[in-house]
């Protein structure tokens, strides 16, 4: 397993010591209950910790993670973010269970598991924001979570290198669900060997 970058404790602050529990249970169990594939470990800290968590100072308020799958980002971000409330949202039976007993483990007190397809969800008064990780093309995505986002909320989702054509290649969806300023950030150029990037938008 990839040994801990330095950065870590910059990301995490006071809450490192569970982020290493978190990322301790996922290299020990991930593979075998299909979370994580087997060529991650070398890079589990670098490509999927450290990638989620610097995304943190993004959220605020309430947020749901769609399609949280191993809690990537979810889990990861509810460490680095012990101030915001996250119901991760997975349909997956064995997922549920494993992101049931990380919260328990944890203890971490700001999240819900919620076990639902997103499109199942019901919540009147909206999230402020909805986030995913490797879920799917844009043009899928946006249709499965702008209508999760309350009047005035935000999509933060994070992508990987063609999150720009991906936008392009949404601009129907975009048009139909009312997003704007959308844009893609680029977070931790300097500060991590992998960039992360995220596409931000308003949801009106």
């Amino acid at each position: 397993m990839e040994n801990e970058p330095e950065v870590a404790a910059e990301l995490f602050g006071d809450r490192l010591e569970l982020a290493r529990e978190f990322t301790a249970a996922l290299a020990r169990e991930g593979e075998e209950r299909g979370l994580i594939g087997p060529l991650e470990l070398p890079r589990l800290w670098t490509r999927h910790i450290l990638n989620s968590a610097i995304a943190a100072p993004l959220f605020h308020g309430t947020v749901a993670d769609i399609g949280s799958g191993a809690g990537l980002p979810g889990i990861v971000l509810a460490i680095a973010r012990p101030d915001v409330q996250w119901t991760l949202i997975e349909p997956m039976e064995r997922r549920i269970t494993w992101l049931t007993e990380q919260v328990a483990a944890l203890g971490l007190t700001n999240v819900e598991v919620l076990r639902a397809r997103a499109e199942e969800v019901r919540r009147p008064e909206g999230f402020d924001v909805v986030t995913a990780r490797a879920v799917s093309a844009l043009r899928t995505l946006i249709p499965l979570t702008a209508p999760l986002v309350k009047d005035g909320g935000e999509l933060t989702l994070l992508k990987g290198l063609n999150a720009g054509n991906e936008i392009e290649a949404a601009q129907k969806q975009i048009k139909k669900f009312r997003l704007s300023d959308v844009r893609v950030e680029v977070l931790g150029e300097g500060m991590l060997p992998e960039t992360t990037r995220v596409v931000r938008a308003r949801v009106r």
